[in-house]
């Protein structure tokens, strides 16, 4: 078992406007990418488990086989810039991503 970090180019956060920010894993390998893919971790109660959200505040879980790589948009619990938010750009939550593990 590996974590995911070990097996993808990139992982990264943004805003996805100002109510979302989407979380982008990119690979440099097909295998890479389909044994990701086909491990059946990537799940809206994955991501849910990991971000501490209700599944219904995952607004998309989309595989994109030709770009080899994954997008998750979530619900921000604040929308950018207002008073409490402590990630205007949304670029440091892609962290819980990287512990997942994979077979």
């Amino acid at each position: 078992m590996e974590p995911l970090f070990e097996l993808a180019k990139v992982l990264r956060s943004k805003n996805s406007g100002p109510f979302e920010i989407t979380l982008d894993v990119l690979f440099d390998s097909v295998d890479n990418y389909n044994r990701v893919k086909d491990s059946g971790k990537i799940t809206k109660q994955t991501i849910s488990k990991l971000y501490g959200i209700e599944e219904d505040k995952i607004h998309h879980l989309v595989f994109f086989d030709q770009a080899l790589g994954f997008k998750v948009t979530i619900a921000r619990d604040i929308s950018s810039g207002t008073v409490g938010d402590r990630d205007v750009y949304g670029a440091q939550q892609h962290a819980p991503l990287m512990k997942i593990m994979i077979e």
